[in-house]
């Protein structure tokens, strides 16, 4: 997989209100394949999160090329 999504653990819960779920919507939609690697839901346990990104919200595009995408 070329593309890592880090989203929270409610993969299951598929509102265009939850951000995980509009990420993977729009990833499903532009063809891009990628993994889903899910963390938890406790902000204070999201020390990966914030090394990669600088911060600890979901969701998380990690590159390939280990570049980070978060807006």
């Amino acid at each position: 997989m070329a593309v890592k999504l880090y989203t929270c653990g409610l993969t299951w819960c598929k509102i265009d209100a939850h951000h995980c779920h509009r990420v993977r919507k729009a990833l499903d939609d532009a063809g891009v394949e990628y993994e889903i690697v899910t963390g938890p839901l406790s902000r204070s346990k999201r020390q990966h999160i914030e090394e990669i990104s600088g911060q600890k919200y979901y969701p998380v595009i990690q590159l390939e090329s280990g570049a980070v995408y978060r807006e």
